[in-house]
């Protein structure tokens, strides 16, 4: 199993003209997520990679039954995109684009809540259920069918958290790229939910990293309701205070948002935290361990 996206994941590339969208779509394809179109305005009729172009999100559902899509055209049209999205009855929008005013974002994410979807993003590289469905960015060749989730708000983090999961024999049923502004869709709280309810998720890795206060939300959440082992990864334990680590919410404030705070606070209550990426294998693997034993 999985959590938001499998093999009968219906997927519409909003953006599909564009070079980055049809790049992406292609790869998408190729990995065998389930393209079922692409829109552009003004060129309903077209193909990309044999993939059909319509000019509305809403003709593209009304033909193709798409029930996901996923966002690659600029910021300054973004909005209006994840809006169409929502609006045409779209369950899961997925927004690569980055520098999307923050305010245009808490619009979009407003309306599709009121519409009942789910949003991940933007500044985001997307997600993967291995062997079953790839909506994003995210390179497959690292990642591998198992049974622990991911949530991350850096993508090349998740790449080295992937990467030496598969290298240890421990396979993903999900990854979630969450992306890095201060507004994005999705977060900690709703992932780690949905994991603990996925009966074939077994462990989960979170990484995250300074700025805000969403780490130590999530600890709470794991505290009172995951019953799976966890372990976490937090980027930035030397950064100084005021620094930006390349995302916009990445910026500690106020003497708050500091690694050592997060550390400390998934550290009350009983999940170990890895030096260094490379641990989180083996912090799993020992809480799995600890669990079998109780």
């Amino acid at each position: 199993m999985s959590i938001l996206i499998n093999k009968d994941t219906r997927l519409l590339v909003q953006g599909i003209t564009g070079r980055d969208g049809g790049f992406h779509a292609s790869k998408m394809k190729a990995y065998g997520t389930r393209v079922v179109g692409g829109t552009s305005p003004g060129k309903a009729g077209e193909s990309v990679h044999d993939i059909p172009v319509f000019n509305t999100v809403r003709d593209a559902v009304r033909e193709t039954g798409a029930n996901t899509t996923v966002i690659f055209v600029p910021a300054p049209f973004a909005k209006d995109a994840m809006m169409e999205a929502a609006d045409a009855g779209i369950g899961l929008i997925v927004c690569i684009t980055e520098g999307i005013p923050t305010l245009d974002v808490v619009e979009a994410y407003r309306f599709i809540k009121s519409k009942g979807a789910n949003l991940i993003g933007p500044n985001c590289p997307g997600l993967i259920s291995p062997g079953k469905s790839l909506v994003g960015i995210m390179p497959s060749m690292i990642f591998r069918e198992g049974s622990t989730g991911v949530i991350s708000r850096s993508g090349t983090l998740t790449y080295e958290v992937v990467y030496n999961l598969t290298e240890q024999g421990m396979g993903q049923s999900t990854a979630v790229g969450v992306g890095g502004d201060p507004v994005v869709g999705l977060y900690y709280r709703e992932l780690l939910e949905m994991f603990e309810n996925d009966p074939d998720t077994d462990s989960i890795a979170l990484i995250g990293e300074i700025g805000g206060d969403a780490e130590e939300r999530a600890a709470e959440y794991i505290r009172d309701h995951v019953t799976k082992p966890v372990a976490v990864f937090i980027a930035g334990q030397q950064a100084p205070p005021g620094k930006q680590m390349g995302h916009a919410g990445a910026i500690i404030t106020s003497g708050s948002g500091t690694a050592a705070e997060k550390i400390a606070a998934f550290e009350a209550v009983g999940v170990p935290v890895a030096k260094e990426p490379g641990e989180i294998p083996s912090l799993l693997k020992g809480r799995k361990k600890i669990n079998r034993m109780i």
